[in-house]
């Protein structure tokens, strides 16, 4: 007796209101096209480059293999082995540092590891054997396939993909609705030659409607990509659509992030927890024991200077490395009209796809170190792209770069300029008493603690410690004096165009442009002390991104008037006008 067939459809044509999509020739991959050498149909160029007319997918016509169900590269078996990795490697460490002598435990533990891999290999198999995807057309209304004109109303080409070995899964997505496909192959896909392939449809953003198939040979999951966007416009784009390219000249900005002492110190965490898995106590190592010593025992006033030094040293190569496989290969182009595509990575390798239509806006993100080297970089404010984790994986439209380039590439993924870029203009200042609500948090919660500890230590123990808080009070109080007037002085909102222009942070400073028609909501956030000081914190709901963004410390009495005028149409009945009276309705007592 057979498994019982379980469907599931994320999304059909009739639960996207809103979206109206003319479909201009047929795609690869559609009725109609040529199967190419691997028996896949796609659409060929015409001389120009861009795709040449096809027929329309409703006259019925189906190419051979358009309906075939595909299955996963046999490759996966071999990429669902990788966890082996890590217990070996520790099995590797421990022998190696007891002199190859293996323990009773270690004995049970490559047991362990033998009976996991024949379950992982035998759930691996079941589920490679199991699992089976295609790209076929489907009547509209959802009754069966529409091939050959069989189907009632106009056909719909879906992405169904089944598995499961008890209980059968199919899982069926109409291409119009898929709005992301992401590419990424870690350093085992790329030794196998395969890469994992995930489509992101309308409201897959918690990742509950997110499709994917793990392995697929590399050149298949191509093909495969240009498949499910088919339905892009493929109207030539511009002149030239490469919006940008790697340029190692931008090396110079990798030291100026976070990672040039923060990477540091994880590195040397995540070893320190390696090591004492494998029951190795790095403090007690001989080398670690006379560093140690030598440090204590030499002038602080040389070797602290040289350990900072060397930390920077260290934190710098890392910064350069992690850049370099990061954006190896970095390309930003406009694969048609309607698709923007981010291609990088030298290990692990990066391909995603933005459709326009999801693409709310840019944010221009200016951290304190590369703000001061003059640099900057961009991320998209996009819909799709999964959870608040992923989104931050594969938002990123360009690596740390000169400001000015950022800005560039900021007005071509908007396809017009940056709000500021050409014509700066000064956004609308913040309350005074903002700066005021600054200069007291930094007070009270880095400059007060701090020299209340030094100070009481120093009452307790030595006078030393009493020079060191008047010392440490004086250093902070103005470095703190100085964040908080240029965090003050970021501060700023308004209104270009057809977008929201929010900036602030200082060790961060964020500049948002944001679809005005993208926000769906307000919200409103007041403290006991900023309600006290006339100030209230401004959100901009938007389904893409971070969900929401916020505007700090504006007026409370400007606040509202500025939000019905980014976004008409939410607050309007909630608001009351200077001269006018309320006017409840008439009700009638019973």
């Amino acid at each position: 007796m057979s498994a019982p067939l379980e469907p599931e459809v994320p999304g059909t044509a009739h639960d996207a209101p809103g979206w109206d999509r003319t479909v201009r020739g047929t795609p690869p991959g559609i009725p109609g096209a040529p199967p190419d050498a691997s028996g896949i149909p796609v659409a060929h160029p015409d001389a120009s480059g861009a795709p040449g007319p096809h027929p329309d997918p409703s006259s019925g016509s189906t190419s051979p293999g358009a309906t075939q169900w595909r299955r996963l590269d046999p490759r996966t078996l071999v990429v669902h082995c990788g966890w082996l990795a890590a217990p070996l490697g520790s099995l590797a460490l421990t022998a190696l540092a007891t002199g190859g002598r293996i323990t009773t435990g270690a004995w049970f533990t490559l047991a362990a590891i033998a009976a996991s891999f024949a379950v992982v290999t035998t759930i691996g198999l079941i589920r490679w054997a199991r699992t089976e995807f295609r790209v076929a057309p489907r009547s509209a209304d959802g009754t069966g396939e529409g091939a050959a004109g069989g189907g009632h109303g106009r056909p719909a080409l879906t992405l169904d993909v089944r598995s499961g070995l008890l209980t059968r899964r199919l899982r069926s997505v109409p291409l119009h609705r898929i709005r992301t496909v992401d590419l990424t192959a870690s350093p085992l896909h790329r030794l196998l030659g395969v890469t994992v392939l995930r489509a992101g449809t309308a409201g897959s953003g918690d990742g509950r409607s997110e499709l994917s198939l793990e392995a697929l040979a590399a050149s298949e999951a191509e093909r495969l990509r240009a498949e499910l966007l088919a339905y892009a416009d493929a109207e030539a784009v511009a002149n030239d659509p490469v919006v940008a390219r790697i340029s190692w000249r931008w090396l110079r900005y990798a030291p100026l992030t976070f990672w040039v002492v923060g990477g540091v110190f994880v590195v040397a965490g995540s070893v320190y927890r390696v090591l004492d898995g494998i029951g190795v106590e790095a403090w007690k190592l001989g080398f670690v024991q006379r560093a140690f010593t030598e440090f204590g025992a030499s002038a602080l006033w040389l070797t602290v200077p040289a350990a900072l030094l060397v930390i920077l040293a260290l934190g710098s190569v890392g910064a350069l490395a992690l850049y370099v496989e990061n954006w190896w290969n970095y390309c930003l182009e406009w694969t048609d009209a309607r698709t923007l595509r981010v291609r990088r990575g030298l290990f692990t390798t990066r391909s995603v796809t933005i459709e326009r239509a999801r693409l709310r806006g840019v944010l221009l993100r200016e951290p304190l170190l590369l703000r001061a080297g003059g640099g900057a970089l961009v991320r998209a404010v996009a819909g799709g792209l999964g959870n608040r984790e992923e989104n931050r994986k594969r938002s990123g439209l360009l690596p740390p770069a000169p400001r000015p380039e950022a800005l560039r590439v900021a007005g071509g993924a908007l396809r017009s300029p940056f709000p500021g870029s050409t014509t700066p203009a000064a956004p609308a200042p913040h309350p005074r008493v903002a700066l005021r609500r600054r200069r007291v948090r930094g007070l009270l919660w880095a400059v007060l603690p701090g020299t209340a500890l030094l100070a009481g230590l120093g009452a307790a123990f030595t006078p030393v410690l009493l020079h060191c808080a008047w010392i440490y009070a004086v250093v902070t109080t103005a470095v703190v004096l100085w964040l908080a007037r240029d965090a003050y002085r970021n501060l700023g909102h308004g209104l270009d165009g057809p977008y929201l222009v929010a900036r602030s942070g200082t060790f961060s400073r964020d500049t948002l442009a944001l679809q005005r028609e993208a926000i769906a909501a307000w919200t409103f956030s007041t403290s006991p002390f900023s309600r006290r000081a006339g100030l209230v914190t401004l959100t901009a709901a938007v389904a893409a991104g971070e969900d929401g963004y916020r505007i700090p410390d504006l007026s409370a009495a400007e606040a509202p008037g500025f939000a019905a005028a980014a976004a008409p149409g939410i607050l309007e009945e909630f608001l009351m006008h200077p001269g006018t009276s309320a006017h409840l309705p008439e009700q009638r007592l019973p």
